[in-house]
């Protein structure tokens, strides 16, 4: 008869970070993992730095991004993580529609997209594939995403027609920054970001500065253009 202490081991719970720049969203995000005895939040941080320094110290097994943060865009941490830290998958989580997102989510290394509105066993289900090697998206964004490759299609018109880099300049520019604030943002020069605005205009088809900053601000508010 073989003694209980000879049974094996339970494997140690995977082991995730957080990275949010809202306290409540991480603790919310934090407590519906821990609810599941085969995970763990092993750390939360609210900026890509403080992200970045934990991946230099620790490796857990997947990061939890967030794709508005305030030193720079979930999509460019993502893509640093997957330069520096190979093998760590990222899983990006945001409030920002998934059509516009999702695709430059995956062109950037990350492994899916969920949105913070969707019920939360949806997440739960998202982890559990990003760390078995699968991919998540909602079915509607997989069948986009099929049909786009299908089609060999790059993008339509509007905003999706953006570059990661211009997109980011557009969403700070609708949440009321300046120039200048939004170059100390993104760390680059000020120059930079008038040729981003630039691009953007001859893009979106844009006469000048208000039409631009009009333009930025409605569609932070409503997801749209015009």
């Amino acid at each position: 008869m073989s003694d209980a202490s000879d049974a094996p081991a339970a494997p140690a719970p995977k082991r995730i970070l957080i990275v949010d720049d809202h306290p409540i969203m991480r603790f919310g995000l934090a407590r519906l993992v821990e609810a599941e005895p085969d995970l763990q939040v092993a750390w939360e941080a609210g900026t890509a730095r403080e992200a970045l320094a934990h991946l230099e110290k620790e490796r857990p097994d997947l990061v939890l991004v967030d794709m508005t943060l305030p030193d720079r865009s979930g999509l460019e941490l993502i893509k640093d993580i997957r330069a520096a830290f190979e093998g760590i998958p990222c899983l990006a989580i945001s409030m920002h529609d998934e059509e516009l997102y999702a695709e430059r989510v995956l062109r950037a290394g990350g492994r899916g997209y969920v949105m913070k509105e969707e019920a939360p066993g949806k997440l739960i289900q998202a982890i559990r594939r990003v760390m078995a090697g699968g991919v998540f998206l909602s079915e509607k964004m997989e069948t986009r995403i099929v049909e786009l490759f299908a089609n060999g299609e790059k993008g339509g018109s509007g905003v999706d027609r953006l570059s990661d880099r211009e997109l980011e300049v557009f969403r700070l520019l609708g949440e009321g920054f300046g120039t200048r604030e939004v170059a100390g943002k993104l760390g680059i020069s000020i120059r930079t970001i008038d040729a981003h605005r630039a691009h953007i205009k001859e893009k979106l088809g844009l006469r000048d500065a208000t039409e631009l900053v009009h333009h930025a601000v409605r569609w932070v508010e409503t997801g749209q253009i015009g």
